[in-house]
């Protein structure tokens, strides 16, 4: 995914009530950003981080800047839009960097499903069958930004939402189809992916019994840059 025009570079002053973020722009004007991410950026959010920020051309926005990546450790860039998840995801299925999910012609987003009303992040279909009868595939995106040395971590604040789309991906499963839950790390930094248990505990139960009961765990890295995000490498899904 390339960003359509260039990003702007700053420097972070704080975060606050959760889509707000103050900044401050190489030419030293301060500014309010839009910050498009509900968790707690733990690792992303410390004053004095370098930041970059896309311009939504939208007259009507009462904050136009919209905050998308920031330097979290020396050299290493990480991508805090939760909205980008889906397109990332969707982009690297299509473009065969996903191998796990192959084989499906047609993606689909936000379809309803589920007995907790829920919507979907991708449903993936096999129209042309090929002479199989594969199940359709659904797939919950998750972003994930929190590190613990080589490790990425989700969530980083308790998330009843995530718990219910795990409950959601096993009803599935009940009913013959494909579920998978995909964690898009945004940074390039970990070996490995592990459910957060020390913040969200249930979230971790949840995820284990999911797993065991056959929903599927795929965990990508991103290459980030001001430039654009693309996923690009598999990282194992470990729940020690």
């Amino acid at each position: 995914m390339k960003f359509d025009s260039p990003l702007i570079r700053g420097t972070l002053i704080k975060r606050y009530k959760r889509f707000l973020a103050d900044i401050t722009l190489e030419n030293g004007e301060q500014i309010t950003a839009h910050t498009p991410n509900t968790g707690s950026m733990k690792g992303c959010s410390e004053p004095g981080s370098t930041v970059w920020l896309r311009d939504t051309k939208n007259p009507d926005r009462k904050y136009p800047l919209s905050w998308e990546m920031v330097e979290a450790t020396p050299n290493m860039l990480v991508g805090i839009n939760t909205h980008l998840s889906n397109t990332l995801v969707a982009e690297a299925i299509e473009n065969g960097i996903v191998s796990e999910l192959q084989g499906y012609d047609l993606i689909r987003r936000e379809v309803k499903y589920g007995e907790e009303n829920s919507r979907i992040d991708l449903l993936l279909f096999d129209e042309k069958q090929k002479g199989e009868n594969k199940p359709n595939c659904y797939v919950e995106v998750k972003n994930v930004t929190l590190v613990e040395g080589e490790t990425a971590l989700f969530p980083d604040a308790v998330t009843k939402r995530g718990s219910k789309h795990l409950r959601e991906l096993q009803g599935m499963v009940k009913q013959g189809k494909r579920a998978v839950i995909f964690y898009c790390i945004q940074r390039n930094d970990v070996r490995e992916f592990q459910p957060a248990d020390d913040i969200d505990p249930e979230y971790g139960q949840l995820l284990r019994e999911a797993i065991n009961n056959g929903v599927e765990a795929l965990a990508y890295t991103a290459k980030i840059s001001p430039q654009g995000i693309d996923l690009v490498k598999h990282v194992p899904v470990t729940c020690p």
